[in-house]
């Protein structure tokens, strides 16, 4: 809390030095809280304040990480992974986002931040749950007011703005063709005016589930649309097509 306690003080307001106090417990909602709810302290004075420093101390940390691996491993291809957290994305202050130092909430930009830092090291962003849909998550999960389809947009979309490598993986076993079609429209947005794709995509996982008949056929026509045109379905599939790589 050392830094903390610096910042405060070089802003005039010693007393900003603490963490906040009114944030509740884990398993509080953002609503039932004094620095979550709608309107909260998240958005006040003190509350920008610290979630600023929080978040800055992270990127900073990443920068410090990005640099001794740049030194170490010079001359090979450096990707960092984020976290999907897509639970509260429908509320204004994105809590659980807030919680894990991504300073996001409706009205503002949290992750450019992070993508200009990864653009200073010549490095990918590696991002998850781009199979997700977010009807889904409403349909399982009413209560987590999530948005993985909103969040994907703009993390992703963040990447490509600072023109850095955009990686990807599904973060939930996906058989099924709607999860199949999810990650396509994602790696290869239709219609996308600057030609913008993931440079790559890792596939979780090989197991015995996916080999059964019926499932491995869905996966078969996956890969090979991944490496066609771009189209809205996997059923619109050709029996022939002239495949052009992601890369």
């Amino acid at each position: 809390m050392k830094s903390l306690k610096e910042a405060a003080e070089v802003r005039g307001h010693s007393f900003w030095g603490r963490g906040p106090d009114n944030t509740e417990s884990y398993n509080s909602t953002p609503h039932g809280t004094g620095f979550f709810r709608d309107g909260g302290d998240y958005d006040s004075y003190y509350g920008r304040f610290f979630l600023n420093w929080y978040s800055r101390v992270l990127i900073d940390h990443g920068d410090r990480v990005l640099s001794m691996a740049n030194l170490a491993f010079e001359g090979n291809s450096i990707a960092a992974k984020l976290s999907g957290i897509h639970w509260w994305y429908k509320t204004a202050s994105h809590a659980a986002e807030l919680t894990a130092g991504f300073y996001n909430p409706s009205n503002r930009d949290g992750y450019g931040p992070i993508a200009a830092m990864l653009k200073k090291h010549e490095a990918a962003l590696n991002f998850t749950c781009v199979e997700l849909r977010t009807l889904d998550q409403h349909e399982d999960f009413p209560e987590a007011l999530a948005d993985p389809e909103g969040l994907v947009w703009q993390v992703l979309n963040a990447a490509w703005d600072a023109n850095i490598p955009v990686a990807s993986e599904n973060a939930l076993p996906c058989y099924d063709r709607e999860g199949y079609n999810k990650i396509l429209e994602n790696a290869k947005p239709l219609n996308d005016p600057d030609g913008r794709h993931l440079s790559c995509f890792t596939y979780l996982r090989l197991n015995t589930t996916l080999l059964e008949p019926q499932n491995f056929v869905e996966f078969e026509r996956f890969v090979k649309r991944m490496h066609g045109e771009a189209v809205s379905d996997l059923g619109l599939l050709p029996r022939t097509t002239q495949e052009t790589k992601l890369e």
